[in-house]
């Protein structure tokens, strides 16, 4: 498995799956725009932590502020008192199309006809040179298929911006959840297959209107939750209210991970509380694969409520054997070697009163590379563990996810490489086992086909490109 030249894992290799992006919109006139933005996004920050951005109307003009870094890194609040307006867009990145630059950072901008075009894009979409094809001689400021989008939007965007959707929406493939504006209206579109969720919320006394990635930031803001941006429908919403267009019907196959690991536990997906769901996995994943130990310890904080499931079903205790950083998100500064060697205690350190001597099931979400679960593995054992026996919510990941979760290639993910015996020596587990994917489906009350579980049994909903082209296949100098 990849690691840095002298054996240590790097940062990347012991970060877990990472999801493309958080999107919020808001048309509230008479309130703080900026600011509703600016904590939407925050609600929003673990679905992307490398840059962020707003754009924001006062009816006359768009303005874009973007920068690297977390949302409360890159906004002040002198900053957010300078952009006044009506209507916003905000958008959290994880690159999963394009390098981690602020030419990429979101939303996106262009100009045509005299109109502005701000667009903000969460997910992956999988015909890019079809649309690169289609936006002709269209000069691409960014590497990124949310580059593409726009562009086509604006230059299609003579008539309006909303005949533009409904012109260039059905040609596009893959995973889209966007809000986009011009000077005067907010509009929001999700992709026919409703991959990732988008959900449209109310706001109390005014009586505007909220568009987000999860109803946790509708939360933030004090919205009323509505309803799901349905999957193939296309929002406008302006002074005359919330208008509804359908641009390809709907079939869906809502993400099986985002209630696995990407979505908050506070949001609720289909009607489903995340966090519900994840307990019910763990008892589920109990019943699977019990073990005789002292003590359930969940790898925090994504692994939590299963670790919760898990000891309640078994009936073994349930006790905080590591102490997660809360403060530690995405670092520019690069470690030294003798910090890298230490791996993952920079997030996660144990308790060694709780664990030394005992006999640990230690529940986390899922298992991508390897590198975080070996590198823990020999943590606990070095803190006294006598046995460590991990548990995993989800089935393997052996398939490359291509619509905006970031999954090593196939060949650099350890379910693609190994079988279940081989992957428990190669971490160092006493056993190992994962939850089965019908018991995981079941837990979630969506029916199955209407689910994309293409990263546990290769079923994808769409035609993939080849994945040799990854991540940086719009920038000449690094794509294949």
């Amino acid at each position: 498995m990849p690691n840095s030249e002298d054996g240590s894992s790097t940062e990347h290799d012991l970060a877990g799956p990472q999801d493309a992006c958080g999107v919020f919109g808001v048309w509230a006139p008479g309130e703080e725009v900026s600011k509703l933005t600016y904590f939407g996004l925050y609600a929003l920050q673990h679905r992307g932590q490398e840059s962020a951005g707003m754009a924001i109307s006062d009816s006359e003009r768009v303005v874009v502020y973007k920068d690297m870094g977390l949302v409360s890194q890159v906004f002040t609040e002198a900053t957010l008192e300078s952009l006044r307006g009506h209507l916003a867009i905000g958008h959290c990145r994880y690159s999963t199309t394009g390098s981690s630059v602020w030419s990429n950072a979101q939303p996106t901008f262009r100009m045509t006809a005299g109109r502005s075009l701000a667009l903000a894009h969460n997910g992956n979409l999988t015909n890019v040179p079809e649309l690169v094809a289609r936006a002709g001689n269209a000069r691409l400021s960014a590497t990124t298929d949310t580059e593409v989008l726009t562009a086509l939007l604006a230059r299609d965007a003579g008539e309006s911006v909303e005949d533009a959707a409904m012109e260039v929406l059905p040609h596009v493939e893959g995973a889209f959840c966007l809000v986009f504006m011009d000077e005067s209206t907010l509009y929001a579109a999700r992709d026919p297959l409703g991959i990732h969720p988008l959900v449209l919320g109310r706001m109390a006394g005014a009586g505007g209107w909220v568009v987000a990635s999860e109803t946790a930031a509708l939360d933030i803001v004090g919205a009323e939750f509505v309803r799901e941006v349905a999957p193939g429908e296309l929002l406008t919403i302006d002074d005359r209210g919330v208008r509804s267009l359908r641009f390809a019907p709907e079939t869906p196959r809502g993400c099986l991970f985002e209630y696995v690991y990407l979505a908050r536990p506070d949001t609720s997906i289909s009607g489903r509380n995340v966090h519900s769901t994840r307990v019910e996995v763990g008892r589920r994943l109990a019943r699977q694969h019990p073990v005789d130990a002292d003590l359930v310890i969940p790898v925090p904080e994504s692994g939590t409520p299963a670790a919760v499931g898990y000891a309640e079903a078994s009936g073994i205790p349930y006790a905080q054997g590591l102490v997660k950083n809360s403060y530690v998100g995405r670092t520019f500064i690069q470690p030294s070697q003798t910090l890298r060697q230490l791996g993952i205690r920079l997030k996660l350190n144990p308790l060694r009163e709780v664990i030394e001597g005992q006999r640990l099931i230690v529940v986390d979400d899922s298992i991508v590379r390897g590198n975080t679960q070996r590198a823990l593995v020999r943590m606990l054992r070095d803190a006294g563990a006598r046995e460590v026996h991990v548990r995993i919510s989800s089935p393997p990941v052996a398939w490359p996810c291509h619509y905006g979760v970031d999954f090593a290639t196939k060949n650099e993910l350890i379910a693609g490489q190994m079988d279940l015996a081989e992957i428990r020596d190669s971490i160092g587990a006493d056993s190992l086992g994962y939850i089965d994917l019908d018991q995981l489906v079941e837990a979630t009350h969506v029916p199955k086909p209407n689910l994309c579980r293409a990263c546990f049994d290769g079923d994808y909903p769409t035609e993939v490109a080849d994945e040799a082209r990854g991540k940086f296949h719009l920038e000449p100098t690094r794509g294949a």
